[in-house]
């Protein structure tokens, strides 16, 4: 958000063996940007990759999507560290879910936590943009950063999120949605 800007919650959801999380309400013109900020994501089954969707005014997560998705690690065994562009997790022209957060680790102490910025949903003109930074804990003891961004490329508005794991439920973990004002 620009400088000066405050925060609205508008909503809170917290994960117990859900298989996603989405919001569905509150997502309109009243704000033009939208964070969702989530929190302690753990999943039921390890090495698995925490995803986004949007909906585009239907009634199934779908919208077309074209990404780019950048991570940095750190091995906590070893010291190795790398930057790598992650084309595997780049979406072109998709209505996939696109990872945000990749390999997380279901050991008790592990997990991931980040930042996703939807930008003028309600457009009805242009595509719909979003960046999200996620930093967790690899099933390979790692701690691994990544960036993604994208657009959602129709020009339907975006009037629902959903948050999920690629295989699996989410075990636990928060996410609150809030309007930038």
């Amino acid at each position: 958000g620009v400088s000066g800007s405050s925060l609205v919650l508008i909503s809170e959801q917290t994960a117990s063996s859900s298989a996603n999380i989405s919001f569905t309400s509150g997502i309109d013109s009243t704000y033009k940007e939208y964070v969702f900020k989530f929190i302690n994501i753990h999943p039921a089954t390890d090495d698995k990759n925490f995803q986004v969707n949007f909906r585009d005014g239907g009634s199934n997560f779908d919208a077309t999507k074209t990404t780019t998705m950048i991570r940095a690690v750190h091995s906590e065994d070893d010291g190795t560290t790398g930057l790598t562009y992650r084309t595997g997790n780049d979406l072109a022209q998709s209505t996939s879910a696109q990872d945000i957060s990749e390999g997380i680790s279901n050991d008790a102490d592990h997990g991931s936590s980040g930042t996703l910025h939807l930008f003028n949903p309600s457009s009805t003109t242009f595509v719909k943009h979003f960046i999200c930074v996620a930093n967790g804990t690899r099933h390979s003891d790692q701690s691994h950063n990544e960036y993604t961004a994208g657009y959602c490329n129709v020009t339907a508005a975006i009037d629902g999120v959903q948050f999920s794991m690629s295989s699996g439920n989410i075990d636990s973990g928060t996410i609150k949605m809030y309007g930038v004002v």
